[in-house]
C-alpha cells in the first residue's frame, strides 16, 4: 500500500472471553473488509471508529483527523464525527417518508453541497421512485438503499457498514449486492464493511482484515490475502482465488463469453456483460485441478499452463493446498497428498491447471 493512509485504527477493549487488540493502517480509498466469525470483533472495531464504544490505549485518525488519542486526552463524540453508519437493521424513521427520512440525514450537515450529495445519493442507488413511499412499504432490499442513501447525504469522510445484508433473505441479498458494488465502484469514500460471507467480501473488497478472536490474522490487499496458502482464508471450503479480467469475446453460438487474463483465458456462461468490461472473478481451491500434460478430449475446456509455487498441509492430512503461478495470476488448488506425489510435482515444476468452476462476482 502506498502513500499516507487514511485510516489508523489503534485499540484494546476487552470483550466477553477475549480481549479485542487490533493496530491498523488502512488505505484511503476503496472498501476495507472486517471479516471473521461471529464474536471475533468486527462490530466492536466499527463502534470504536463511530465512537459509541471508547476503547483502551487508542488512537483513531480519518482522514488527517484525529477522533481519538488517548494519550493526548482527545476523544470526539459522535455527532462531531463526520461518518456516515449502517447498521444491519435499516433503522429508519417509521412515521417519516423516504423523503422524510433522506432530507433528516441532509439536514446533519450545514454543507452547501449537502442537497448536490444527496441527490447524488438518490440517483447512485436508484431510489429516486420511491420518495414518496412510507417507510412500511418497502421492502428489505429497499430499507437498505435508502439507509445508505441517508448515510451519505451527511457527506462522511468515511462509510461504516455493519453487515447491512445480514437481515436480509437470499433473494434480497442478491437484489442490494449490485448497488454496493456501484457505490464501490464509483465512490472515492473509503468504506469499512463488516461481513462474515465470503461472497460478499469476494465481491465488494479491496483490501482485507481477517479477524480472529480479537486479533488481527492477516490483513493487505484481497487478492493478496486470499491467495495465501498458509493464511487463515485457506482454511474450510472457501479457500480460493480472485481473478481480475476483461471479456474479449463474446460467442452467440455457444451462448459464452471469453475472459482474458493475466495467464489465460476463460470461457463462462453469457451473463450479457459488455465486451471490453473489467471483471472479477473468484475461482475456489475445490474447482481446480492439475495435470502434467496439456488436457485433451475433455469436457473442462478452462485449462492453461502454470508452474506450482508453493504447497501447503490442507486442513485434512490426506489433502494439500497448492498455489500455482499463470503469467501474474495466482491461483489455489486442492488435491490429495497420493495425487501431489504420483504426479511427481514440486515446488517449481511446470503444470497444466484446469478449472472446473468459475463465479462471476461484478
Amino acid at each position: 500500500m502506498s502513500g499516507d493512509p487514511t485510516l489508523l485504527v489503534r485499540l484494546r477493549l476487552p470483550r466477553a472471553g477475549f480481549l479485542l487488540d487490533v493496530d491498523l493502517r488502512l488505505p484511503g480509498s476503496g472498501a476495507t473488509v472486517l471479516f471473521g466469525p461471529s464474536g471475533s470483533g468486527k462490530t466492536s472495531i466499527l463502534r470504536c471508529v463511530a465512537g459509541l464504544e471508547r476503547a483502551q490505549d487508542a488512537r483513531i485518525v480519518v482522514d488527517g483527523e484525529t477522533w481519538q488519542d488517548d494519550a493526548a486526552r482527545v476523544f470526539l463524540p459522535t455527532h462531531r464525527r463526520a461518518l456516515g453508519y449502517v447498521f444491519q437493521e435499516a433503522s429508519l424513521f417509521a412515521h417519516l417518508d423516504v423523503r422524510g427520512n433522506l432530507e433528516f440525514g441532509r439536514k446533519r450537515t450545514r454543507s452547501p453541497e449537502a442537497a448536490r450529495t444527496l441527490q447524488d445519493a438518490i440517483e447512485l442507488l436508484g431510489i429516486g421512485h420511491l420518495l414518496g413511499r412510507p417507510v412500511g412499504q418497502l421492502s428489505g432490499g429497499e430499507r437498505q438503499r435508502v439507509a445508505i442513501a441517508r448515510a451519505l447525504a451527511t457527506r462522511p469522510r468515511i462509510l461504516l457498514l455493519d453487515e447491512p445484508l445480514a437481515a436480509l433473505d437470499a433473494a434480497r441479498r442478491q437484489e442490494i449486492l449490485p448497488w454496493l458494488e456501484k457505490m464501490h465502484t464509483e465512490l472515492k469514500l473509503p468504506m469499512l464493511y463488516v461481513t462474515h460471507s465470503a461472497d460478499e467480501l469476494a465481491r465488494l473488497a479491496d483490501h482485507v482484515v481477517m479477524l480472529e478472536q480479537g486479533r488481527a490474522k492477516a490483513a493487505g490487499p484481497v487478492d493478496a490475502v486470499l491467495s495465501s496458502i498458509d493464511g487463515p482464508a485457506a482454511a474450510g471450503e472457501d479457500a480460493g482465488a480472485l481473478v481480475h479480467g476483461v471479456v474479449a469475446e463474446r460467442s452467440a453460438e455457444w451462448q459464452l463469453i471469453r475472459v482474458a487474463f493475466d495467464g489465460g483465458n476463460l470461457w463462462l456462461r453469457d451473463s450479457g456483460v459488455a465486451v471490453g468490461s473489467e471483471v472479477r472473478l473468484r475461482i475456489l481451491a475445490r474447482d481446480v485441478s492439475l495435470t502434467t500434460r496439456e488436457p485433451a478430449d475433455t469436457s473442462i475446456q478452462n485449462h492453461f499452463p502454470c508452474m506450482l509455487e508453493s504447497v501447503a498441509v490442507a486442513s485434512h492430512p490426506s489433502q494439500v493446498l497448492l498455489r500455482v503461478r499463470c503469467g501474474e495470476t495466482a491461483l489455489l488448488a486442492r488435491i490429495t497428498r497420493r495425487a501431489l506425489f504420483d504426479l511427481g510435482l514440486e515446488t517449481g515444476s511446470a503444470a497444466w491447471v484446469q478449472v472446473k468452476s468459475v463465479a462471476l462476482l461484478s
